[in-house]
Formats: structure tokens, sequence, C-alpha cells
């Protein structure tokens, strides 16, 4: 791909979002401002792949991500995901971007953690051929990688230079540690215990409002 010619960088946040917390939103918001984006999509996805699948539905998800969002202009929901049939694989996400964003510079955003079981995604190499790949790091983290995949990492490693590249470079950024867990939200969720601060007020009222995540749905 040549060169993006001043088109808005646009950041790509995946996940079940079952509930969307603050640990999403925050470290989002981070990226946004280091690496200047336009904006960053958060994508539910439908059926993930390396998870569990989701205990709400994905309109019940959507709907929590909107509500999550409303008041931040540069976060922005994609649900297209939730339209396709079959697993949520991330290669296949990015050529849907790209008939929509052809030559915008694409950044997948993913935890060290996810980031560290990458050759494990379906046709990972091909990521880089569609997107930018951004390592949320915690401060002061350092990779411990396999030797060929450590190899692979340092020979993509992104420099200033490359912000306008569409794709092709690991962009490292450190971000903000929120030790939050969906799944421990959904636990304390369903043992009655409060969950204020953890997650926006107005997905928490949803969530009452629909009685998601109450006793015996933990299951999943």
């Amino acid at each position: 791909m040549a060169k993006s010619e001043n088109k808005p960088a646009i950041g790509l946040l995946g996940g079940t979002f079952d509930p969307v917390h603050f640990g999403h939103l925050r470290t989002a918001l981070d990226v946004v401002e280091k690496l200047q984006l336009a904006q960053i999509r958060l994508i539910p996805c439908a059926i993930p792949p390396h998870r569990v699948i989701p205990v709400a539905t994905p309109e019940q998800r959507r709907l929590m991500l909107e509500l999550a969002i409303k008041n931040h202009p540069r976060l922005v929901v994609d649900d297209r995901e939730l339209q396709r049939q079959g697993p949520s694989y991330t290669v296949d996400t990015l050529l849907s971007l790209r008939e929509d964003f052809t030559d915008n510079p694409l950044f997948v955003l993913m935890g060290s953690d996810a980031f560290k079981t990458l050759p494990s995604w379906s046709r990972w190499q091909q990521i880089l051929e569609l997107a930018h790949i951004v390592v949320m790091q915690r401060p002061e983290e350092e990779m411990d990688l396999a030797d060929d995949f450590a190899r692979w990492y340092q020979q993509h490693l992104a420099t200033a230079n490359d912000s306008a590249l569409p794709a092709g470079k690991i962009w490292p950024v450190p971000v903000t540690q929120l030790a939050i867990s969906a799944t421990e939200i959904r636990q304390a969720l369903s043992e009655q215990r409060d969950v204020r601060y953890l997650l926006p007020d107005a997905v928490i009222a949803l969530i009452e409002q629909l009685g998601l995540y109450q006793r015996g749905e933990q299951s999943n």
C-alpha cells in the first residue's frame, strides 16, 4: 500500500464487551491521544474464536457500548462482526474495513497478553498487510516472546516516521492499567455486589433494567 496522504488514522478495538468497562474505555482513549488517531472503532465480536460465548446477546452488548461512549466523539461503535456469520476472525474484519477505508492508516489494538498469542490466530501474518498493530503494555513491561516471534516483532517495530503508512508496523504503547475484569464484574453482579466505578453508570442502569448477569448465568 502507498502512503495514506494524511487520511485520518483509525484505531480498532475488538472484544466481547460483556460488559464494556472502564478498562476498555481508558486504554482506548490513551491510544487515541498517544498516536493522535481520529477515532477508535469499538467492534463487538459475535462468536469469539479464542473465548467462551458471551452471556449478553449481540444486541445487548452493542447497546451497552453505545451508552458507554455516548459523550466521547472519537469513540465509535462498529457492529460489522455482529452482522457476519461464523467466528469473528480479525483478518476478515480488516478485509471488510479496507473496503470502507482503502488507504487510511488502521491500527488494531490488543493487550500484550493477546499479542503473545498472535501466532495462534487465523492468518495472523496477513494482519500487518492490512493494518498496524498497537500492543497496549503495562508501563515498563518487557515483551517476553519466543525467538522466531521476537525476531518478527523487532523487524516490524515502528518509528515516528511510519505514522502515515496505512499498515505494516507494530507500535508498543504504554497505557493506564486498570485491573478491571468483565468476568469479575459478571461474578459480582451475580452475587448482587456493587459494581459502581468499574463501568459507566449508564451501562450499570441498562444491566439492571435488562436483568443481565444474574445468578446462574455464569456457566457461559
